[in-house]
């Protein structure tokens, strides 16, 4: 049996997220199960500052506005995510099947360490200034229930979570 790599991605992978990826286990022939959760439930005051940390002002006023995202463009971004990040894995030679989750995507990756098979699991975000500070973010708390190798990489990066 192939082990799995479960991955959990806030956006579609980057070619240098698939890199950082692949170079993890360059010599071995691993299967990837891709998460993305259609995120509808973004705490206001988090998102504002994840928004402003990152020089997003535009997101940030938006938020602060109270525009709260749609539950169908919410799906249908996520799908489009989900659908990339497996054109990449794929283009990359790799094995790779994905879905969509709900807003905690906590109780998928649950799921699918019960389904066995899986050997670590990879979270790539963006930086959540205060769920990173508080480890409250997906990584973290995946460490916490888990009990698995989970590495936490920064979208676009090199940087570690």
């Amino acid at each position: 049996m192939t082990d799995t790599i479960l991955l959990l991605a806030e956006d579609a992978l980057a070619d240098t997220d698939v890199t950082h990826l692949l170079e993890l286990h360059p010599d071995e022939e691993l299967a990837y199960r891709v998460l993305v959760p259609a995120d509808t439930d973004q705490p206001l005051l988090a998102t504002v500052l994840d928004e402003l940390g990152l020089g997003d002002l535009r997101d940030a006023l938006r938020r602060a506005a109270g525009r709260a995202p749609d539950p169908h463009q919410a799906q249908a971004t996520a799908t489009d995510r989900l659908d990339r990040t497996l054109a990449a894995l794929s283009a990359a030679g790799r094995t790779a099947t994905g879905e969509v989750t709900l807003d905690d995507p906590l109780p998928a990756l649950q799921a699918a360490v019960a389904d066995g098979g899986v050997r670590e699991v990879v979270v790539v975000t963006y930086p959540h200034l205060v769920e990173d500070t508080l480890h409250t973010d997906w990584a973290s708390r995946a460490r916490d229930r888990l009990h698995l190798p989970v590495l936490h990489l920064y979208s676009g990066t090199s940087e570690l979570g």
